[in-house]
C-alpha cells in the first residue's frame, strides 16, 4: 500500500522546559510516516519543497533556491537509504530551527550508517557522502527502536559563497 500521511506546517510548536519561551525559541514543523513502493521518495520530496515554500509564504522566512534544492535532495537520500536498508515504515520529520531546516528520518534499523571510502570506481552507494557533503550539520544515534538520522542545511545561501554548507577545515 503507498500512504504518506502527513501533518500540516502546524502553529509553531515551543520548544525548552514549561511554558517559558520567547519567539525566538518557535519550532515550525511537519512530519510524515512514508510506507509503500518506491513511489514515497518523490512523495517526500515533494512534502519537502511544499514546506519550504510554506515557510517562506506563510512566515516570511529566507528560503534560497539552493537550500529549496539541497532539502529535497537530503531528504530523496536520506528516505532511499532507510527504504532499502530498514523494514517497514519510514518517518520523515522537517522543522525549521533558526536559519536552519533539520531534517530528520527515523527507521526500524539499529544499525548506524557509516561513509565508504572515496572509490571512482563503485557505482552507487554515495548517498550518505552526499548528504554529509551538503549539510551543515549531521548526526546518526539509536533510538530505543531503529535509528534517526539527522541533517541541517542552511536556509539562505552562504554569505562566503561556498558551494557546499560546511566550510572547508
Amino acid at each position: 500500500m503507498n500512504r504518506v500521511s502527513k501533518a500540516a506546517v502546524s502553529a509553531p510548536v515551543p520548544v525548552g522546559e514549561g511554558d517559558v519561551t520567547t519567539s525566538a525559541e518557535q519550532v515550525i514543523q511537519t512530519a510524515a510516516a512514508l510506507d509503500g513502493d518506491g513511489t514515497v521518495i518523490a512523495r517526500a520530496r515533494k512534502l519537502a519543497a511544499d514546506f519550504l515554500a510554506r515557510v517562506q509564504a506563510e512566515h516570511g522566512l529566507p528560503v534560497s533556491q539552493r537550500a529549496m534544492d539541497l532539502t529535497q535532495l537530503v531528504v530523496s537520500e536520506l528516505v532511499t537509504n532507510a527504504r532499502k536498508y530498514a523494514p517497514g515504515p519510514v518517518l520523515l520529520d522537517l522543522r525549521i530551527t533558526g536559519d536552519m531546516v533539520e531534517v530528520a528520518v527515523w527507521d526500524s534499523d539499529p544499525v548506524l550508517p557509516i561513509a565508504r571510502a572515496a572509490d571512482v570506481g563503485r557505482v552507487g552507494q554515495h548517498g550518505l557522502e552526499i548528504v554529509m557533503a551538503v549539510a551543515r550539520g549531521f548526526e546518526a544515534q539509536r533510538e530505543p527502536v531503529g535509528k534517526r538520522i539527522t541533517a541541517r542545511i542552511a536556509l539562505a545561501d552562504d554569505p562566503d559563497g561556498a558551494v557546499f554548507g560546511r566550510r572547508p577545515l
